[in-house]
């Protein structure tokens, strides 16, 4: 089970806070943290979940305050990390022998708090997007680059989420320039709904009109010389020199570890078909791991027909 606090933060979204139904599902223990005006409907929809109340509301700020509210709650708890996470994810996904099959939350987030914790220096990991991670993706992660949306960030770190637009990334060029790593991971991803197509979050305060435009120039004035402003995606998009490579800060592994007696952990998964497979390779890939009578990591039912479990 992992080991450090999941916190949702979310806002307008208590009819559909997709994150919260698929953590449930899953059975991660986690906190929603919500606003005032909000935190009876929230335990009313997701009564099996912690709900945390925000001392603000409608600050206009979008979600810093809520973030940084988050860090010092984990801080007094005495935790070395805490995850959080966007509100509007479906569900957790593994790169597994060239297919992404939905995975059990909770053994994504532990292998990623393993890998983490092995090293001294890592600032920030998380979960790579679905949309950006093919088949055929080489690498289990990309080292050095931003981390968006469902983040593990190290609770001693000296920086903190602010401005108002584009926090994700800003945090990640401080802990970027502060020479800490920052780890994006491909092996498991999350299934995240495109900005401004779900209702609530920060659409109303950030986005509209010309928001886009002002989010890039931001991060541009905060960081003249690393962010310029593109056109991207048919938008206006804030792009980082070089995209990251000019952060080269390599990872430092912790001299306590037995590193040569580290083994290959599937954390007591199996690949199951909890449905009729329709996918000749999906079926191809059932029977070559029977075949070898080995297991992959866990997850639930996902919409091929195929899963990841315990």
């Amino acid at each position: 089970m992992a080991r450090y606090p999941v916190y949702v933060i979310s806002k307008g979204r208590f009819e559909n806070c997709l994150t919260a139904k698929f953590l449930l599902k899953d059975q991660v223990p986690f906190a929603l943290v919500v606003e005032p005006q909000e935190a009876e409907e929230y335990r009313r929809r997701y009564p099996d979940a912690t709900v945390h109340v925000l001392p603000f509301s409608n600050l206009g700020l979008g979600s810093i305050p809520a973030r940084n509210w988050v860090w010092e709650h984990a801080r007094s708890e005495g935790h070395f990390r805490h995850w959080i996470l966007d509100d509007n994810m479906r569900d957790v996904q593994r790169l597994f022998r060239g297919k992404r099959i939905r995975c059990n939350a909770d053994i994504g987030f532990s292998v990623i708090e393993d890998f983490t914790d092995r090293y001294e220096n890592i600032g920030i990991a998380g979960m790579n997007y679905k949309m950006f991670v093919t088949n055929h993706t080489p690498v289990p992660f990309f080292l050095n680059v931003h981390v968006y949306s469902c983040l593990l960030i190290r609770n001693d770190l000296p920086h903190r989420w602010r401005g108002r637009y584009n926090e994700d990334t800003d945090l990640c060029l401080q802990v970027l320039a502060d020479k800490w790593c920052t780890v994006l991971f491909n092996a498991f991803m999350v299934d995240k709904m495109r900005t401004m197509t779900s209702k609530g979050g920060n659409m109303t305060e950030l986005y509209q009109g010309d928001g886009r435009l002002r989010m890039a120039r931001s991060l541009e004035r905060v960081w003249p010389g690393v962010v310029k402003v593109d056109r991207r995606f048919q938008r206006p998009q804030h792009v980082v020199k070089d995209s990251w490579k000019g952060f080269d800060t390599p990872l430092i592994r912790r001299t306590d570890i037995d590193w040569n007696a580290l083994a290959p952990d599937e954390y007591g998964a199996q690949l199951i078909a909890l449905a009729e497979v329709q996918s000749p390779s999906l079926r191809a890939l059932l029977a070559e791991v029977a075949h070898e009578a080995r297991d992959a990591l866990p997850a639930l039912v996902s919409d091929i027909g195929t899963a990841f479990r315990p």
